[in-house]
């Protein structure tokens, strides 16, 4: 979708900007998620050399908004300490290696691709150029082999929500910039819900019994699709 290029298939509003709150745009039957997305910035913080940039909360504490906070572990509670402690320098980007899932997909300024085909969508990060492969064949998840960085998925439609489930994580990502830690045995769901022509949802759902006490946290985060 752009206000600028003129994408074929973009709907129009009568100034000539692109239309986002047109209907969903389907393919085989199913709401279509192809396309340029990147997270909605809800606040604002000012860098040191006083250039404003958006940010998304969930990006810096994957647990925001949940009542007391994620439910971790002692383990978990030891390993983000110390990683705020030496102030993120630990963190994976700081080695130029992957954010991993979600944060790849929560910073509003590193938008992603989506590219959804028969059998397959693939997620074209910006980041590093990284992808995602989410396989949509009917087959079932591998049984736990070499750790990767962002895992293994596979991908079914539930209606209209196409459900991700992900397993076979190395242990070396954070599930936010904060530090929160995961373990190898981490299972990550997400529900992807195009809303409308621009607009995008996904809820995350982790469980991980190393990580946290009660096993499973839950976040919710809104993504707008980002015109060029």
């Amino acid at each position: 979708c752009s206000s600028d290029l003129p994408l074929p298939g973009t709907p129009r509003l009568p100034n000539g900007k692109a239309n986002l709150t047109a209907p969903v745009p389907r393919a085989g039957g199913r709401p279509d998620l192809s396309g340029v997305w990147a997270a909605v910035a809800d606040r604002t913080d000012v860098s040191p050399t006083s250039v404003s940039i958006d940010r998304n909360r969930a990006a810096g504490n994957i647990a925001v908004g949940v009542p007391g906070g994620a439910p971790l572990t002692p383990w978990a509670q030891e390993l983000r300490a110390a990683r705020q402690k030496e102030r993120s320098l630990s963190m994976p980007t700081a080695r130029c290696l992957p954010s991993g899932i979600p944060p790849d997909m929560l910073r509003p300024t590193l938008p992603f691709k989506i590219v959804q085909a028969s059998g397959v969508t693939v997620i074209l990060l910006e980041e590093f150029n990284n992808w995602r492969q989410i396989l949509t064949d009917g087959r079932s998840l591998p049984p736990p082999s070499q750790p990767a960085w962002f895992g293994y998925s596979i991908g079914r439609w539930d209606g209209d929500t196409f459900v991700v489930q992900t397993t076979g994580f190395n242990d070396q990502t954070w599930l936010d910039g904060g530090g929160t830690p995961h373990s190898e045995d981490l299972h990550l769901t997400e529900k992807f819900r195009r809303t409308d022509h621009g607009h995008m949802e996904i809820e995350y759902t982790f469980e991980d019994p190393k990580r946290s006490e009660e096993h499973t946290s839950e976040l919710q985060s809104h993504l707008n699709l980002v015109c060029r």
